[in-house]
């Protein structure tokens, strides 16, 4: 199975970052994405799933900061060295192909994702991974 993982607000906490940084619309154009953290038990589960599947990061860096689809990157290289090469800059979702997208939006095409698409609920916090990862499991179970 191939799934793709969301980086901002599934393996990073961009929401903290946003806050903490600035009060704007649009805090994709001020947030310092070099410091962002991780998500609780992003890590972890990333590298499980890593090892049961074909894993990628699919993530939107903000179209007018070039400077960010590096920081992304470097982010990835220094937290999740294993991904660096796993790693997607995309704007349309719905044009990845694989079984499984897990994201916490739906403004980039996830709703139309061929395959099934997990919504990491903001609200769930520290339960988030938890419950995609029993998702993800109990669904590769009944295939």
């Amino acid at each position: 199975m191939r799934i793709f993982i969301d980086m901002d607000g599934v393996i990073t906490d961009f929401d903290k970052a946003a806050e903490e940084q600035g009060n704007g619309k649009r805090p994709d154009l001020y947030v310092n994405f070099r410091n962002l953290e991780l998500i609780s038990g992003a890590q972890e589960a990333v590298l499980g799933l890593s090892q049961d599947f074909d894993v990628f990061i699919a993530t939107t860096p903000p179209w007018s900061r070039p400077d960010v689809w590096a920081h992304k990157r470097e982010w990835v290289e220094e937290h999740l060295p294993w991904m660096t090469r796993r790693l997607i800059y995309t704007h349309r979702k719905d044009l990845l192909i694989g079984d499984i997208l897990i994201d916490d939006t739906r403004f980039r095409g996830q709703p139309d994702f061929q395959g099934e698409w997990f919504w990491f609920n903001k609200k769930w916090r520290n339960k988030n991974w938890e419950a995609c990862l029993k998702w993800i499991y109990e669904l590769k179970s009944k295939l």
